[in-house]
């Protein structure tokens, strides 16, 4: 009897993303300070990194601090800006020599003269990677969509550009990661489902999968699950079902 061969694997995601969520509930169950969750939560953000790439992941972006955390209690935002500075400091070298460039995306404004300083340092150091780790900090999606409205409506004042050329890929070009691919995959830990401002732009047809686990317990076996969910999935991109696959009900 004649067996059908077995479908080849679905590839990897190019680009994924991560919402990392739950480092202060993580702390607060284990009678711990807040920082020390997200302590625990740069060491996942290495093994999970260290995950990609061996899956062969071109791109990880991870939400590291949004536009609304600015409204945290004074000491969390210290500490989460002095976290970030030793961070930048202690590991740019290391993704340097994995090849992995750093990129940070969002508003640098509000963040000290130091710490720009060190981001623009680290990206400079790290130029040029095979890889990207991006790290969404005072970023909002909602702010990159109005940055991206501003540029084009600069343009359009200055005559450079007609209003009714205006479509999606002009909208794209101006967004921040238009050089990247788009979001293949969407991780939240901390087992919330929503999306929190995130990407949204971005997202449009990721798949989503939420992570019941904090994000300080997110390590490679949990993304080894995220990545298996996903090859499982059927991607239609609002076309429909491939010829003889199960009709989505969902449309």
């Amino acid at each position: 009897m004649n067996h059908p061969a077995p479908e080849p694997e679905r590839e990897s995601p190019q680009h994924v993303a991560i919402i990392m969520d739950g480092n202060n509930r993580w702390a607060r169950e284990r009678n711990l300070e807040g920082v020390v969750g997200h302590q625990e939560g740069v060491e996942r953000l290495k093994d999970v990194l260290e995950g990609c790439l061996e899956s062969g992941i071109r791109v990880l972006t991870v939400f590291a601090f949004s536009s609304e955390n600015w409204r945290r209690p004074r000491e969390e935002v210290g500490a989460l800006m002095s976290l970030f500075v030793a961070v930048l400091k202690r590991y740019r070298k290391e993704l340097k020599q994995r090849n992995v460039a750093l990129r940070i995306i969002g508003r640098r404004d509000r963040f000290s003269a130091r710490l720009r300083k060190l981001m623009a340092a680290a990206e400079a150091d790290t130029a040029g990677g095979d890889y990207t780790l991006v790290v969404a900090a005072d970023y909002g999606g909602r702010w990159d969509l109005a940055q991206a409205a501003q540029r084009l409506a600069m343009q359009v004042q200055a005559g450079e550009l007609r209003a009714e050329s205006i479509d999606e890929a002009q909208m794209a070009a101006h967004l921040e990661l238009a050089d990247l691919p788009p979001v293949d995959l969407l991780i939240r830990t901390g087992a919330e489902q929503r999306i929190s401002n995130f990407l949204l732009w971005q997202i449009s047809y990721a798949e989503l999968y939420f992570a019941s686990c904090y994000w300080p317990d997110f390590d490679r076996h949990w993304l080894r699950k995220a990545l298996e969910d996903y090859r499982l999935r059927q991607r239609r991109f609002g076309v429909g079902p491939a010829a003889g696959a199960e009709p989505d009900k969902a449309g």
